[in-house]
């Protein structure tokens, strides 16, 4: 495998937006090809990460973006992997760089639903779990990550408390976050007092549907050297890790770990040559609180049961030892599905830059990103560090 460098990064404000997802892309792939400094005509080939642009009734978004950006020769294609989309899209085009089949590419994430009802966009997105035993039968995913957090309660003594933690801590992280779906201050009493979605889950919660658009530029350590760039400060992803998991809860013999998460960081830490110690910040999937919680304890940070205690000591916010979601995560940055990961990435390339602003964690060289569809069928960990 050749090396494979992140050398642009875009990203759309997140909430709900009145633009298409298609405008949502181009603009996110315009900040992206921009910041790396390169003209749409030298991308030879990208990836969209989507889930439900058929709900604005366009599929095969690829060729879509590439023509709105001037490319139509460029091949592009849709992956589609659940909320875990935008991590896949990104290991698809590390795959194809490092392979050398390709030397510089975009991966794009979008989603637009804020024109859907309640119901049809919560129906839509139980269509990524295993639908017949589970969303046809009336369990949606705060249904689904209630039962997550209800086992972990029985089994480690979580508590509402600690949950509503994890949400206060991202909410302020948001404010920083001028791309943010959420900019509100909340405080673990508004939490454990916001309405019931699925016990013991509240709406503080849990993330917001959200519009929004992401993008990346992915180049090789060729293609730097072609262009004249030097390889100092530059970002390196230094790992990539992808795993499956059962699609449904039912199947599973353990309710407070995702293994698919535990696979995928596994080999994203195998391949880095690194360790949980190495890593300065990261970005996980928490669209409920319990889902920080978990990854947390899956990516091997905090021992099984200790991720809410940790959370109560300051450790994860931004100052702390390890900040998680400095971006303000799912739970207040924002869910736009398929855009998820990618942002995810985007955050990252800010992070290590230096160009975070206000939540800038500091001294920052290796961070690390993680990205879940659904309950955990699909999990991507990549890590990546300023060389």
């Amino acid at each position: 495998m050749r090396r494979v460098y992140v050398l642009g990064a875009g990203i759309t404000k997140y909430g709900k937006s009145p633009f298409s997802a298609r405008e949502l892309a181009l603009e996110a792939s315009r900040k992206a090809i921009l910041s790396a400094q390169l003209s749409p005509s030298e991308i030879q080939a990208g990836f969209v990460a989507n889930a439900f642009s058929l709900s604005e009734k366009q599929g095969h978004l690829g060729p879509i973006v590439m023509s709105g950006l001037g490319i139509p020769d460029a091949p592009a294609s849709t992956i589609e992997s659940a909320c875990a989309s935008g991590a896949s899209a990104v290991r698809e085009a590390w795959i194809n760089i490092g392979a050398g089949i390709y030397d510089c590419m975009l991966v794009v994430g979008v989603e637009k639903v804020s024109q859907l009802d309640t119901i049809t966009a919560t129906t839509y997105f139980s269509f990524g779990s295993d639908y017949i035993f589970e969303g046809a039968c009336g369990a949606s995913f705060p249904g689904l990550y209630g039962a997550l957090a209800r086992a972990h309660m029985t089994k480690y003594g979580t508590t509402e408390l600690q949950l509503a933690n994890v949400a206060v801590k991202n909410h302020e992280n948001a404010l920083l976050n001028p791309n943010a779906h959420l900019h509100k201050k909340i405080s673990v009493e508004d939490v454990l007092h916001s309405p019931v979605v699925a016990s013991p889950l509240k709406l503080f919660d849990s993330c917001p549907f959200s519009d929004g658009a992401a993008a990346a530029v992915l180049c090789s350590e060729d293609y730097l050297r072609l262009k004249g760039r030097t390889l100092s400060e530059k970002i390196l992803i230094r790992g990539s890790g992808r795993a499956g998991g059962t699609g449904a809860l039912h199947q599973r013999k353990d309710l407070t770990t995702l293994g698919a998460a535990v696979l995928a960081g596994r080999e994203a830490f195998n391949r880095a040559g690194l360790s949980y110690k190495d890593i300065d910040f990261a970005e996980v999937h928490d669209c409920f609180t319990i889902a920080e919680l978990v990854a947390e304890e899956d990516l091997g940070f905090f021992p099984r049961g200790d991720a809410a205690k940790m959370t109560e000591q300051g450790v994860t916010k931004i100052g702390g030892d390890l900040p998680i979601n400095p971006s303000g995560g799912l739970k207040a940055k924002g869910h736009p599905v398929g855009a998820t990961g990618v942002g995810q990435v985007v955050e990252i390339f800010e992070q290590l830059n230096g160009i975070a602003g206000e939540r800038q964690v500091k001294d920052s060289r290796i961070g690390l990103t993680h990205n879940v569809g659904a309950t955990g069928g699909s999990c991507g960990v990549h890590i990546f560090e300023l060389t």
